[in-house]
């Protein structure tokens, strides 16, 4: 019965790891990071990784009551993590600066690394969504690994700076670029629809 039990929590666990990898891609920010470096706004690692998994423990427990006490719901929520997406992948594709470099040290890390990137809609989103279907001890298992490995690529990062070369880094900036705009665009528009049928 017990290895039962540890042979579903262990299920419970891929699945909501797997999820949680997906949402957040951190292999396809990449290119997005690396050019925050690029541009003297460097990235912390462990910072980026430690800020995303506070807000990630906060949100699995008190979200709804958070986004409730502001009197604001998870379709407004994400249509604002969009608005962001979206003028991150205009300044890839089009070579724009929009997020300008006027923070202190360390501002990139936050914003948009932490949040949209990381931390952003989609994956609070889904961390409220996995609460609903798995043990809260499994769910935060989960995110305890995805930041281990966001902190291993975003302190390496320039190993694959240096694999990928300038042309690399610039094509996969494009290429990136467009898929974010694309996903900030769905992402918009499926939850305004939620928010306008209210």
């Amino acid at each position: 019965m017990l290895g039962l039990e540890l042979q579903l929590n262990l299920k419970e666990f891929i699945t909501a790891f797997m999820v949680l990898f997906a949402v957040i891609d951190i292999t396809g920010s990449i290119p997005i990071i690396a050019t925050l470096n690029n541009q003297g706004k460097h990235v912390h690692a462990g910072k980026a990784a430690l800020i995303s998994l506070g807000i990630l423990i906060v949100f699995l427990f008190a979200g709804n009551a958070m986004l409730k006490l502001f009197n604001t719901d998870i379709a407004s929520f994400a249509v604002a993590g969009s608005l962001v997406l979206f003028a991150l992948a205009l300044e890839m594709i089009l070579n724009i600066e929009i997020f300008r470099n006027d923070g202190p040290k360390g501002f990139a890390t936050i914003v948009p690394v932490v949040f949209p990137l990381i931390a952003g809609a989609g994956t609070l989103t889904t961390t409220l969504s996995l609460r609903s279907q798995y043990h809260e001890s499994n769910i935060i298992a989960a995110i305890l690994v995805n930041m281990g490995i966001v902190y291993l690529v975003l302190k390496n990062i320039h190993l694959v700076e240096k694999f990928l070369g300038e042309s690399g880094i610039y094509i996969l900036r494009k290429i990136f670029g467009i898929i974010l705009l694309s996903m900030s665009v769905k992402l918009f528009f499926s939850n305004l629809n939620i928010l306008l049928h209210l």
